[in-house]
């Protein structure tokens, strides 16, 4: 049998399961003003209403755009579907879903001479219709008793990187953690979260899509101004360095371990940017 028939038919075979663990991730919607925001959210297994959980919001790229509510899910899902990750870190997963030519951070985007897409990130300004929504969604979801508000995440790949350091800019307050992926951001926005959030930064070297050096502008500006960061940066990665990061045995426990009742100490100060780097 040839190599493609037979991935084929593991294809059909597997995704009944794949359909079936993804309607774990239960469909609901959240009114912003006039703008309905589509999402997915998954609880814990033997989820207890009179127990608190951290919560994970997690904001997709720009190929996953739409209104289904259900492309958002293609990328990361798994990873919190798993039934071993289920198990050993109880979490509510919220994975909303940005519309079609619209975008979760304010940036204009072109190209330069050589092609490469350059992205403008603007330091001010009104967040986006979509951006405002998740931050309204997030707001209702943190003010019930079953989330522990001291360990709130956010992550993201590409323009889910880029919304992920505009969202914790926006509410430097309430995440623990953040892990961007293949984004950016503006780093004059740093200071209003640099020493309260703790940032996991991934990108690929070969990414011709999201230039890595503006996730090693991010994590310059996140340093200098004494802010707690890792950057693994793939040498043989493209713009698909989401799935070095998923695979990252430590990411899941790196993760939930922060907390905001953690302090950071007061002379942390970290001018010189380390790279991790990983095949």
């Amino acid at each position: 049998m040839k190599t493609g028939c037979l991935q084929l038919i593991l294809l059909i075979a597997l995704s009944p399961c794949w359909a079936q663990e993804r309607t774990d991730f239960k469909k609901a919607s959240f009114q912003h003003k006039n703008f309905t925001l589509p999402y997915r959210i998954l609880y814990p297994k033997e989820f207890d209403v009179n127990k608190s959980y951290p919560l994970l919001l997690f904001l997709h790229g720009a190929g996953e755009r739409g209104s289904d509510n259900e492309k958002q899910l293609t990328h990361g899902s798994t990873l919190f579907l798993n039934s071993e990750n289920r198990e050993d870190f109880p979490v509510i997963s919220v994975f909303p879903q940005c519309p079609e030519k619209d975008y979760w951070s304010n940036v204009n985007i072109k190209k330069d001479a050589n092609g490469n897409r350059v992205f403008d990130f603007s330091p001010k300004g009104e967040p986006t219709v979509p951006m405002a929504a998740v931050i309204n969604l997030m707001d209702s979801l943190i003010n019930t008793n079953t989330v522990d508000r001291d360990r709130v995440y956010v992550g993201g790949l590409s323009m889910g990187g880029m919304g992920t350091f505009e969202i914790v800019k926006r509410n430097p307050n309430l995440f623990a953690a953040a892990f961007p992926i293949c984004g950016g951001g503006n780093p004059k926005g740093v200071k209003k979260y640099a020493k309260k959030v703790s940032f996991w930064v991934f990108h690929g070297v070969k990414d011709d899509v999201v230039l890595h050096e503006y996730s090693e502008i991010m994590v310059k500006a996140i340093k200098k101004k004494g802010g707690e960061v890792k950057f693994s940066l793939y040498p043989e990665a493209n713009h698909n360095s989401w799935d070095k990061a998923f695979s990252e045995p430590e990411l899941l426990t790196w993760i939930f371990s922060k907390n905001k009742k953690m302090a950071y100490p007061s002379d942390r100060f970290l001018d010189v940017m380390e790279l991790e780097l990983k095949e």
